[in-house]
């Protein structure tokens, strides 16, 4: 059973910020014994884990292949929440293969993110 799932962060705020506004409730928020910052986050029964580490700079491939899928509730205006936000949606509202509503937009740091009307 996987645990969690790790990435490296510019600004562990801003992608917190984020991915609460897509569901997530924040488990841990907190500085390391080696200074960096760490923050866990749950998404129903999974774990996305960030780091802000000095020195260090994510970098996402900004293919939508390699992506987070979330089940959320309600795309249609979330969706527009973000756009109204500034969040940048790289593939709009549009069936997914199974007919439900999907899109893609970026977190901070510009991995893709797909979102499926749950």
């Amino acid at each position: 059973m996987l645990k969690h799932v790790s990435f490296l962060t510019r600004d562990i705020g801003a992608t917190v910020a984020f991915y609460e506004r897509l569901g997530a409730t924040t488990e841990k928020n907190l500085t390391t014994t080696e200074g960096h910052r760490r923050a866990v986050l749950r998404l129903g029964n999974g774990l996305l884990q960030f780091f802000q580490v000095s020195g260090e700079t994510p970098a996402p491939h900004p293919h939508w292949a390699e992506h987070i899928a979330l089940h959320v509730t309600g795309l249609r205006a979330l969706l527009q929440t973000l756009r109204d936000s500034g969040v940048t949606v790289t593939r709009d509202l549009q069936p997914s293969p199974s007919g439900r509503d999907m899109a893609f937009v970026q977190d901070p740091d510009g991995r893709q993110v797909e979102l499926l009307e749950a």
